[in-house]
């Protein structure tokens, strides 16, 4: 017994160590976390290490992250934000679907399939991943845009999509040998029936009991209750012939108005989370590699048929609902692939007898190659010229006139913006520049009059008379752009005082060495009145919080001295109170020159007081 239990235990080792070695990997490689599971899962099945000999016993314990999943959505479903997205949701949404599923079951259809089948593995590989392109969205900044809006409408009536779908496979199912058209018939009345009564308890009842329940103030009762409406939901629909991915989503649709859907969607997020991943790794386990290296022909025209046909699909459905040539190559290339939901309805038809084991085999492997291409398809996406910028009420640098006795600012994002306030409050004449044509227009919309041009060109500097300017203040918000308009500035007018926003410690030390006028952090000042504030927020003395933020101040300035800076970089950063003053600057320090007596102190208290290496610089 205890040898069977330690067998155990090193099983569930070798997932955890699999998952987490292979995960972070991919997601470093910028493949996503379910490529990762799928990785981590084929290397410790059966057909890899053999840690495991039967990963549809994996399967169906993981099969609960799916439910679990589902329930999640679910909650996000409710019906005030359906109906406020319904246009995108049940308008390219829904077309897409259709269309692109009619074009891959035509497509199955031809190459000789049966219908039903050519169907299922349409659907499926229609579903898109919704994992990789959230997350490929999201990494470029793209989730907020419009356009991301619409596909993240789309990825909701997908992922809405697999419960009808599921139905569809139980509807699908050859019926057993002795049975009738009848009992089918007598099967959907009991799934109908037990949908209506998960309708009626999960409206009516659920709501009150997760009242009592808070009242009683007991965490972990909360928690084993929105496992038990999870589990209780798949079961009851499980028991009615139906899926248990289908009870579960509509328990979560009939909470998601619940006032305790955020407690519920936390706690069933941690189970949710791991469940799934092991999801994913029992079908990397259940990859036949033997079975794909004999079909390699068929599953790699398999994967760029698919791909091209959805693709193709997708292009089409988005000119159409208005979006242009741009926008539409994007949706395609993102979501061209399949995704996780077709792992689950292809179990599922290969468990009601609609795929053998062979074309179940097949069609994983497209999806996982399929996911696998993604992320290099929207990577040579980018290498397409980008699109001409809307320059309606966009004046270039060319219109500035001739002034003199005035400031430059280059970059008017929110750092520019606030720093503009009192310059020109002060009756400051400030001539700016941003090369955003977007953030241009918004401006002009506030009554800020901005120019457009590029700071890192000579012709755009000589334009906005940087030559004339009492100084210039760079304030654009990417380092590189920043130390790239520093430089030219001071190559090109060495005797123009340069102020510049810096994002770091080492973006702070390489404007040093391009000889800035003055730097400052665009976190430290806010950082150091956050600190301050909370000091005094705690009852801490106003003379103490006072030699407090000093004693910051002076190891901050002596870590600069250490990056090899001497007095210049020093007498940079020095900082009076709350008001940032320039010192008279001497020359860089000489390699080997000993540190003042009283910078040694300052480094030497600073050592002391931190006790740990420091972390990031800021």
């Amino acid at each position: 017994m205890a040898a069977e239990q330690g067998g155990d235990l090193v099983n569930v080792v070798v997932v955890l160590a699999a998952g987490v070695v292979a995960v972070p990997l991919f997601r470093r490689l910028g493949l996503g976390s379910v490529l990762g599971y799928l990785a981590a899962g084929l290397a410790v099945g059966p057909f890899g290490l053999r840690f495991f000999d039967d990963p549809q016993a994996v399967l169906h314990v993981a099969e609960l992250g799916v439910v679990m999943f589902l329930f999640v959505i679910g909650l996000e479903m409710q019906p005030s934000r359906l109906w406020g997205m319904r246009g995108d949701i049940f308008g390219s949404g829904l077309t897409q679907v259709v269309v692109c599923g009619g074009l891959l079951t035509g497509l199955g259809w031809l190459c000789g399939f049966p219908l039903p089948m050519s169907f299922v593995a349409a659907m499926g590989f229609v579903l898109s991943s919704t994992a990789i392109v959230m997350q490929i969205m999201e990494e470029r900044g793209e989730a907020g845009t419009l356009a991301g809006q619409r596909i993240v409408s789309i990825l909701l009536l997908e992922d809405l999509a697999i419960v009808p779908l599921l139905a569809v496979v139980a509807l699908l199912a050859p019926v057993p040998s002795g049975g009738s058209d009848a009992s089918q018939w007598v099967t959907v009345a009991i799934a109908l029936a037990a949908i209506a009564g998960l309708v009626a308890i999960s409206r009516w009842l659920l709501t009150p009991v997760f009242a009592m329940l808070a009242n009683a103030h007991a965490r972990e009762v909360m928690t084993a209750a929105a496992l038990l409406v999870v589990l209780g939901a798949a079961l009851a629909m499980q028991a009615a012939g139906l899926s248990m991915a289908m009870g579960a989503f509509a328990a979560g649709v009939m909470l998601s108005e619940s006032p305790f859907r955020r407690q519920l969607e936390a706690d069933i997020e941690p189970f949710r989370g791991i469940l799934l991943g092991l999801f994913f790794m029992g079908v990397g386990m259940s990859l036949d590699i033997a079975l794909v290296g004999r079909d390699w022909p068929v599953i790699v025209a398999g994967v760029l048929v698919m791909m091209a046909v959805k693709a193709s699909g997708i292009f089409v459905v988005a000119r159409l609902t208005c979006a242009g040539t741009r926008e539409a190559l994007h949706r395609a290339a993102l979501m061209g692939q399949g995704g996780e939901f077709a792992f689950v309805l292809y179990a599922a038809a290969a468990a009601a007898g609609l795929f053998e084991p062979r074309i179940n085999a097949v069609l994983t492997a497209i999806v996982v190659l399929s996911m696998a291409l993604t992320p290099l398809a929207a990577l040579a996406l980018q290498l397409l010229p980008p699109p001409p910028a809307n320059m309606d009420g966009v004046e270039g640098t060319d219109g500035i006139r001739e002034v003199r006795d005035h400031l430059l600012m280059v970059g008017f994002g929110r750092f520019g913006q606030v720093a503009a306030q009192a310059l020109l409050a002060r009756g400051i004449d400030i001539t700016i520049i941003d090369s955003d044509p977007e953030m241009i227009q918004a401006a002009a919309g506030f009554g800020f009059k901005v120019y457009y041009g590029d700071g890192r060109r000579l012709d755009v500097l000589h334009a906005s008379g940087a030559e004339r300017a009492r100084a210039v203040l760079v304030c654009t918000d990417r380092p590189e752009v920043t130390t790239a308009v520093v430089t030219m500035l001071k190559a090109e007018f060495p005797l123009v005082p340069v102020m510049a926003r810096a994002f770091d410690r080492p973006h702070a030390v390489a404007l040093i060495k391009a000889e800035v006028d003055f730097q400052i952090r665009e976190t430290l000042e806010s950082a150091l009145l956050f600190s301050m504030a909370t000091l005094r927020h705690l009852g801490v003395e106003e003379e103490a919080v006072a030699e407090l933020e000093d004693d910051v101040r002076r190891r901050d300035r002596a870590r600069l001295e250490l990056e090899g800076l001497g007095e210049r970089a020093a007498a940079m950063a020095l900082i009076h109170g709350n008001r940032m003053v320039p010192t008279p600057l001497t020359k860089p320090r000489q390699p080997g020159r000993a540190l003042s007596p009283e910078t040694v102190a300052v480094i030497a208290a600073a050592a002391r007081s931190d006790g740990r290496k420091e972390g990031h610089p800021v």
